[in-house]
């Protein structure tokens, strides 16, 4: 898998020390092999690691083992307090100053999945400013949180009319935004069901999130398409864009276009459209 994964097109890779690891296997020898992948190099342009929970007796020592060899990102699992993004932080600092690397040039993304932590998600978003970079949804272990009787990673909630996680969603989403982060939807278990997992794709990027998490590489392709930006969309951002700028030329607050209303808002919407164009290499 450590082989396969440094070949995959995908924007960030994360090799897993939780929960791909059973648990008599963790130990020194499975944390050397991802730090020597992470030596070896990866084609992605962002390498992660996620290391065990803060309040387990695993995840010092993975971040102790991994941090050498200098991965982008460390992402925390079952983060239920922001006291568990103060630790890692502290922790990652103490072996970047003593490896002489960039201080807080490792930034931590938080896995919300759990009651405790989505009740606590907005002081978790702003716990580091100078090092969080992502909250991830985990939708497995938060439905054994929440009492779920369901069974398929990131699928449909059965039985509920709507979608059971539409909450869950919007609270993770708002939290990062307000703390300045990217909100990142997790996986979707169900490997063969790719109208599945885009169906689930389009939800939360309609709702703002800025990616989701593969669990396969045959579901790399879909989610690049899902949370990319269309041409037709993209064309239409530069359309707001022009009609604002020839109202503002005139001394007008608004334009019309298609019989939309095109005000300083619309304008800050067609930006951010722009602006992801840019992120994702559409433009």
């Amino acid at each position: 898998m450590l082989e396969k994964a440094a070949g995959l097109e995908a924007d960030e890779v994360i090799l897993d020390l939780e929960d791909s690891v059973a648990p008599g296997a963790k130990g020194d020898g499975v944390r050397e092999a991802v730090a020597a992948s992470l030596r070896r190099g990866l084609r992605a342009p962002t390498t992660a690691v996620r290391v065990n929970a803060v309040d387990g007796p695993h995840c010092h020592r993975d971040l102790a083992a991994v941090a050498l060899a200098a991965p982008d990102v460390i992402v925390l699992p079952k983060v239920d307090d922001p006291s568990h993004v103060t630790f890692a932080d502290h922790l990652l600092s103490a072996l970047e100053e003593e490896a002489g690397l960039p201080r807080r040039g490792i930034a931590l993304e938080a896995q919300i999945e759990t009651a405790r932590g989505l009740g606590r998600v907005e002081e978790i978003a702003a716990a580091c400013p100078e090092r969080m970079e992502a909250l991830v949804f985990g939708p497995g272990d938060l439905a054994a949180s929440l009492g779920m009787p369901h069974t398929a990673i990131g699928a449909p909630v059965p039985g509920y009319p709507g979608d059971g996680w539409h909450h869950v969603l919007g609270r993770i989403l708002v939290a990062a935004r307000a703390a300045g982060l990217q909100a990142i939807d997790g996986p979707y278990a169900v490997i063969a069901d790719l109208d599945g997992l885009a169906e689930a794709a389009s939800r939360t990027r309609a709702l703002g999130f800025d990616g989701k998490w593969s669990i396969h590489p045959s579901q790399i392709a879909p989610l690049n398409a899902a949370y990319g930006v269309d041409p037709a969309e993209l064309e239409h951002a530069r359309r707001v864009l022009e009609a604002h700028a020839a109202a503002a030329r005139t001394g007008a607050g608004a334009a019309a276009l298609d019989g939309e209303m095109i005000d300083e808002a619309t304008r800050r919407m067609a930006e951010s459209v722009i602006e992801r164009a840019r992120l994702t290499g559409a433009l």
